[in-house]
């Protein structure tokens, strides 16, 4: 039963992603993916996982390139 109220509340969407890969932060946007409407986690297909993977080790230039603000917790 819990399983069945838990695929009610699943969307599908397109949601931004973000990878620390090699020191180096990277934004993918508009990653397909299915989303918890109760607690917003989000959930991945291993074949999209896959494509994140192999697009940013493809070297492909990106679509565009913004800066990352970095702070410290304590």
């Amino acid at each position: 039963m819990k399983e069945r109220m838990m695929q009610e509340t699943m969307i599908e969407t397109t949601v931004n992603y973000t990878i620390e890969y090699q020191g180096q932060l990277y934004l993918i946007e508009q990653v397909p993916a299915r989303v918890c409407q109760e607690t917003g986690e989000e959930y991945f297909s291993p074949e999209t996982v896959e494509h994140i993977h192999a697009l940013i080790k493809s070297g492909r230039p990106p679509a565009r390139v913004i800066g990352t603000p970095v702070y410290r917790y304590a």
